[in-house]
């Protein structure tokens, strides 16, 4: 007897010793801060979770519960929603449910409120004075039309009481995205103020940019969008490229004083802490490199019900808390979903975010860095001029030894094995680069330190030309078809006007006539589209002229900012003459 006891007694010490192992496991995976969100978004989750089993998945979408604001306080809704019914699988009859939100939730839309933009004019002055075609300036119109749908303030009800929602008041008038999109996000705001600035609406473009400066003087960073949930991410950083294009244009140098101080502030969030990475290269010299890291290791609240369906495949809370960090990481990215952040394609639980150094996040710090450079010259700051052009001259020697594949002739995202020091210090792998095609990898065209370099240029000409991704409507994102929507065959406005403005920004006439083409290719599917069904679309399917893009685990969406700034952008620098054809229809069947 006394043997079985003793035997019994030392697998219970093994298993404790398991799971000690596998929880200290856990801590060693799963660092980083994470910011707890508010209990009005805990609660709105549930809510979301009972209508996802009460109504089903027939036209769900999850982000819309917490979009929802209360008509009562949060401790009377709880009660309530605590009170009513359950059925013997635990789901609210779907009459209850109804009733339930109809008493005590408005709409996912009823926080802002429409406003006519205070600068939009029906035809602007020497509007897009390049095109030269009726078809297009007719329809370039429309798409100038299209701010005014979109334009939104912060509803009264919201200042008054703001306790009672998820959106995060904001001073000055908005342009949304569209559609589930009913707020500011980060950086489609970047395109929608180029389109703004087409459209000699700078007074909106502005405003926009003090908005963003209000959430770094809140939060210390600009967050993914403006709601209580996205308080834990950010998004690419181009809030100093959106004030050097205002200024610019408008020469505010307030607006530049103004906003110097928060453009610190940001740099500093990406540049130090979780965000921040040392990397040794093949000769010994150290560079600081940043990734994607988002402040959080839950499902995601905007899509909660999808995240834990996805992450119940995972065999333990510590694998899956790593997990729902990646996912956010990779939304901070602004590539939400691609195979491009998995170690094993197509399957989603392997995201790898912060496991990764990006090639274009680190091209939008270099041009941050450039940018801060200028606009604190402006103001006469010669010392902030002196810190972040060596900055920059130090994260292009980075990008440089780092991301660029001379036999690839493009840069290359780079895999954080563990071959690194005790002092957290990872070093260069030939091996760690990933040699997958992305249109990421051609971003750091777009910064004037890569294309004004012939040789480099023309490498990264001809290796777009040969990668795949250029297809017959634009550039996709990547060459692997997973379903995801940031893959094949899906195009998205801000990579082709990256892409572009770094070709034909280059010395080379090779570089200069492929930008010109793929703008021809672009702008005929956004037209088409346009034309067949009358909205313009976050992204397309660049396979085949006129078709819109899918994938990903919501429909389509129209609106939409980004896309109308980009086609306004394009059509401002490059035209469109008045012989070349832009209705080809027929192309698309």
């Amino acid at each position: 007897m006394a043997i079985i006891v003793m035997i019994f007694t030392l697998f219970i010490l093994s298993l404790t010793a398991m799971n000690m192992i596998k929880s200290e496991t856990c801590t060693s995976t799963n660092k980083g801060p994470v910011i707890p969100t508010t209990p009005l978004v805990i609660f709105l989750e549930k809510v979301q979770e009972a209508a996802l089993q009460s109504y089903g998945y027939k036209g769900f979408d999850a982000k819309l519960y917490v979009d929802m604001s209360l008509k009562q306080n949060l401790s009377a809704t709880v009660e309530a929603f605590n009170k009513l019914p359950r059925t013997v699988n635990g789901s609210i009859p779907t009459h209850d449910l109804d009733v339930f939100i109809g008493k005590y939730l408005n709409g996912a839309d009823e926080d802002l409120v429409y406003v006519e933009p205070v600068d939009f004019v029906a035809e602007p002055e020497v509007f897009l004075p390049k095109v030269k075609n009726s078809e297009v300036r007719a329809w370039a119109l429309e798409v100038h039309s299209l701010w005014k749908n979109l334009s939104r303030k912060v509803s009264d009800h919201v200042l008054e009481n703001p306790e009672l929602y998820t959106l995060i008041p904001l001073k000055n008038p908005v342009i949304i995205a569209g559609s589930r999109y009913r707020e500011v996000y980060y950086w489609d705001s970047y395109w929608i103020i180029r389109g703004l600035l087409a459209s000699k609406m700078y007074e909106t473009a502005k405003g926009i940019v003090s908005n963003l400066v209000s959430l770094i003087d809140q939060f210390g960073y600009v967050l993914n969008g403006a709601r209580a949930y996205y308080s834990n991410r950010s998004q690419p950083p181009l809030l100093a490229a959106m004030i050097v294009e205002i200024y610019n244009r408008t020469g505010d140098l307030d607006l530049v004083r103004r906003s110097l101080p928060a453009l610190l502030k940001e740099y500093h969030f990406w540049n130090s802490g979780i965000h921040k990475v040392t990397i040794q290269d093949a000769q010994g010299s150290n560079h600081s490199l940043s990734r994607y890291y988002a402040m959080w290791n839950e499902p995601r609240p905007e899509s909660s019900t999808i995240d834990s369906k996805t992450a119940s495949k995972l065999p333990n809370i510590c694998e899956k808390r790593q997990f729902y960090r990646e996912l956010a990481s990779a939304a901070e990215s602004g590539w939400d979903f691609s195979s491009r952040w998995m170690r094993n394609e197509p399957d989603l639980t392997t995201t790898s975010t912060t496991s990764i150094l990006p090639v274009d996040l680190n091209a939008f710090l270099l041009k941050m860095e450039l940018d801060v450079a200028f606009l604190a010259n402006l103001v006469g700051d010669t010392s902030i001029v002196a810190r972040f052009t060596e900055a920059s001259q130090n994260r292009q020697r980075a990008i440089n030894c780092i991301f660029w594949n001379a036999e690839m002739g493009q840069w290359l995202d780079y895999w954080l094995g563990n071959s690194y020091t005790s002092e957290d210090i990872y070093k260069w792998e030939d091996i760690h680069q990933n040699k997958k095609s992305f249109a990421s990898n051609f971003v750091p065209l777009w910064i004037e330190l890569f294309n004004s370099d012939d040789i480099t240029t023309r490498k990264v000409v001809q290796s777009l030309e040969n990668s795949g991704l250029l297809q017959p409507a634009g550039i996709a994102g990547t060459l692997s078809n997973t379903g995801q929507q940031w893959d094949f065959p899906n195009g998205w406005p801000p990579i082709q006007h990256m892409i572009i403005e770094g070709l034909a920004r280059s010395g080379l006439e090779e570089a200069r006539a492929l930008a010109k083409d793929i703008v021809i290719r672009w702008i005929r599917t956004n037209y088409v589209a346009y034309k067949k069904t009358g909205a313009m679309y976050e992204k397309y399917d660049v396979t085949k002229c006129g078709a819109y893009g899918g994938g990903g685990v919501y429909v389509a969406q129209t609106g939409f900012g980004w896309a109308n700034g980009v086609v306004l952008a394009l059509l401002e620098e490059f035209g469109w003459p008045e012989d070349l054809k832009i209705d080809t229809t027929e192309q698309a069947e």
